[in-house]
């Protein structure tokens, strides 16, 4: 019998680079111009620029593809290598990438500045949410749900530490791969980071000089 081919987990890539002094203005807007670019690519999910959280910190740049072969189609472009030459008149040095997956990309806001970060009851809150029926419905169709004959369940027969691991990695697998990635994500995200995002846009207004008006729109990375 022959089993479906897993659907792979979206990926995320951070990217940290410093803009020149004086040039963040055109450092945001070469960002905008290359998510113009970003999004015509297959597989592209989002991405977000991240300000600096005082002045002279670098930015975080949050990419979102669906797969590695959106990335692949990216990085192979030469729109990208047009952008990213014309972007070293406004940044420092080359930017630092980190690649996230699964439970990683969800919690992708510890590996940006603290201010940006989810509350954590909000990020316990949508964790239990996915946890609580995903680990119930495991027990259920393992360790109550009488599958076997006699009206056993289907770990009836095993020791009980086999039985728990068992039904953890479920749940782990379940979380890692569909759960979280695949529902929770496009569900709660926003909310998740909606008082992070106003803190960032008061804090990058704050800081413009007189005059410049704040990016509210997407950015993407490198």
């Amino acid at each position: 019998m022959s089993h479906p081919t897993p659907e792979p987990a979206a990926i995320t890539r951070i990217a940290t680079r410093y803009a020149k002094p004086g040039h963040e203005h055109e450092y945001e807007e070469m960002a905008r111009e290359m998510f113009s670019l970003m999004r015509q690519k297959p597989g592209f999910l989002g991405a977000d620029l991240i300000p600096p959280e005082q002045p002279g910190d670098p930015y975080h740049v949050v990419v979102r593809y669906h797969d590695d072969t959106g990335f692949a189609a990216w990085d192979a472009s030469p729109e990208r290598a047009g952008i990213l030459d014309r972007m070293h008149a406004v940044a420092l040095g080359e930017p630092v990438h980190r690649r996230l997956s699964g439970l990683e990309a969800w919690f992708e806001p510890a590996v940006v500045p603290a201010s940006m970060n989810p509350p954590k009851h909000r990020m316990a809150l949508v964790t239990w949410v996915g946890i609580w029926p995903t680990a119930t419905f495991f027990i259920w169709l393992l360790s109550t749900l009488p599958l076997l004959p006699g009206g056993l369940p289907l770990l009836a027969p095993v020791p009980f530490l086999v039985r728990t691991a068992v039904i953890t990695i479920c749940i782990t697998v379940a979380m890692t791969y569909l759960v979280m990635p695949r529902l929770l994500t496009p569900l709660f995200k926003g909310w998740l980071v909606a008082g992070a995002r106003k803190a960032a846009a008061k804090q990058q207004t704050e800081a413009r000089p007189a005059g410049r008006q704040p990016d509210g729109g997407p950015a993407v990375g490198h």
